[in-house]
């Protein structure tokens, strides 16, 4: 049986097997340290002359850095070695040899710029570092469904492959569809309405969304992951931001116990923000900016800077990282956000932001069937290209809502990440697309 590094500490005083990458080695006189890393942690394995056969202390001083290896020995208490415990090894059996020079290092101990690493993404992630982003990463989403299953949401899969473009722009990966054109889709919006309409009133959606914009900001990517929930039956966007909030304290939670070890690497604390959070509305929203100096047209839309400055006035004011932005201008939003009926310019479209950074989309969608044809044409889309959307609506729709939150995003936030690259495995951006 092969054991991991982090089930180490059951094992004191037993003979263990463990495989893994050579992170470092130290030859001193007649003693060899290894270190071996693998997918949970590192461990120190010694052999010193005087307790081990003089075979594995030449194969010690053989290995290269990366080379993957087979250790078996004994596990024993030593407060010096990371841990405070290594292995005395019986046997070393060499895999794989690792090329040299390498090209990237994944101590970290050679610094490299971020292209060069995500050129060698494979070595990259092989550091402690990106290893501690990913796994925490994954407990993020464990922890969303955890929350939603726990609250009746049933999990859903909708289509990748869209005959027509969700949000009415131009920003989409067209595709060969046999003898037609497809998209890949930006949302998995219109879907997951038409999964409520069909009588599933609690879903959620874990996938992927593409959106071609030639955009090479840090917290941009062509292929992103969400967490997208819709519910029905609700009395207005505020169901939504409640549950919303919800599942974020949920996920802050269960990080903070769960992945310790991957804060520590980081040096990031986890702090539990009370609920509700604050709700900041247009076009109240103008005249925050304007006491601080920026001023936005009346119905434009929030820039960088504007959610940069909104941040800051929420973390003084309130002393939290999280905040909802409510009642966008509708001109600035897609067709099947609702209205204000009392005024209409505005919708009741919702933004989560963790610090400056948006987080989710969402709100109340329109159900009603005659203010969705008036609100396509308002866009200037042709309704006939959504009628596979709308028709349903005739037949017993109901009040609903959601959103969808970025999975790389709110790891970016979480962590302070400076380029949202660095939380994907493969990021695919307007200038990457390999490896």
């Amino acid at each position: 049986m092969r054991y991991y590094t982090n089930q180490l500490k059951e094992m004191i005083g037993k003979k263990v097997k463990v495989a893994g990458w050579v992170h470092d080695t130290r030859i001193l006189g007649g003693i060899c340290f290894l270190i071996l890393r693998d997918s949970r942690g590192k461990v120190q394995i010694t052999a010193s002359k005087d307790k081990v056969k003089e075979k594995i202390m030449e194969n010690i001083k053989a290995l290269r850095q990366e080379d993957t290896i087979i250790v078996e020995g004994k596990v024993v208490k030593n407060k010096a070695a990371p841990g405070g415990l290594e292995i005395i090894p019986s046997s070393i059996e060499v895999i794989s040899k690792s090329a040299t020079p390498l090209p990237l290092d994944p101590r970290g101990i050679t610094k490299a710029n971020l292209d060069t690493r995500l050129d060698w993404r494979v070595l990259d992630l092989r550091s402690e570092r990106s290893s501690a982003i990913i796994q925490i990463q994954s407990k993020v989403v464990e922890g969303m469904e955890e929350f939603l299953r726990k609250n009746g949401f049933l999990q859903v899969f909708t289509p990748c492959i869209i005959g027509g473009i969700s949000e009415g722009g131009a920003d989409v990966f067209p595709v060969v569809y046999f003898d037609k054109q497809a998209f890949l889709r930006q949302d998995p919006q219109l879907h997951r309405q038409l999964t409520i309409l069909a009588g599933y009133d609690k879903i959620f959606d874990l996938g992927p969304s593409w959106r071609a914009e030639p955009s090479h900001t840090t917290k941009h990517l062509c292929e992103h992951r969400g967490c997208a929930v819709e519910m029905g039956f609700i009395k207005d966007e505020h169901d939504t931001m409640s549950l919303e909030e919800q599942l974020v304290v949920a996920v802050l939670k269960k990080i903070k116990k769960e992945c310790k070890e991957q804060l520590e690497i980081l040096e990031k604390e986890i702090k539990i923000p009370k609920t509700p959070f604050p709700e900041l509305r247009f076009p109240q929203l103008y005249d925050i900016l304007a006491e601080f100096g920026k001023k936005l047209q009346f119905g434009q839309d929030l820039d960088r800077e504007s959610e940069k400055i909104l941040a800051n006035y929420v973390k003084e004011k309130y002393k939290t990282d999280f905040f909802f932005v409510n009642r966008f201008p509708f001109k600035v939003k897609p067709f099947y956000v609702m209205r204000v009926d009392e005024t209409p310019e505005w919708a009741r479209s919702v933004d989560l932001y963790f610090k400056d950074i948006e987080q989710s989309s969402g709100g109340q969608r329109e159900h009603r069937y005659e203010k969705i044809i008036s609100q396509i044409r308002e866009k200037g889309i042709n309704p006939e290209s959504l009628k596979w959307f709308t028709e349903p609506f005739k037949y017993g729709a109901i009040p609903h809502g959601g959103f969808n939150i970025g999975i790389e995003r709110f790891v970016m936030a979480l962590l302070d990440i400076k380029n949202i690259r660095e939380v994907v495995l493969f990021p695919r951006a307007p200038e990457r697309y390999l490896p």
